[in-house]
């Protein structure tokens, strides 16, 4: 008799800690930004909110951008439940040289472990223009 109640309670222990095991749940505070128009060379940083909706930690696998004139940075990479990070971002309009002008789109991509949001993207706009000369 004890032996089965003991089975009974490790069994309704384990059912009970997968039940509020829950998931991380990963939040961007935007997932657009419009930088408007940017002088040619000029460097803009912009930080964004991400913050863990859910009840287990976020594990931040990586972050990409779909350009070298991109940069961003998570800090830091988990973020536990309830909390926040910050995403930084930097872009550089004159990375592709002086004579780019025109609109442009980039995306940073944060990979996680968020099952239903594994890759979380943002993504900016700019009309990059000419440098005026004197």
């Amino acid at each position: 008799m004890l032996k089965g109640t003991l089975i009974t309670l490790v069994l309704a222990t384990l059912l009970v800690t997968a039940c509020a095991g829950g998931q991380p749940d990963i939040n961007l505070e935007t997932t657009h930004l419009d930088f408007g128009d940017v002088v040619n060379g000029e460097i803009l940083s912009h930080d964004i909110v991400v913050s863990n909706e859910g009840n287990q930690p976020i594990v931040a696998k990586s972050v990409s951008t779909t350009c070298g004139c991109t940069t961003a940075t998570l800090e830091p990479m988990t973020i536990p439940a309830g909390g926040s990070a910050n995403l930084h971002i930097t872009f550089d309009s004159g990375a592709h040289g002086p004579e780019l002008t025109g609109q442009i789109t980039r995306q940073i991509f944060i990979t996680s472990n968020d099952p239903d949001q594994p890759e979380a993207m943002v993504e900016f706009t700019a009309n990059i223009v000419k440098k005026e000369t004197p």
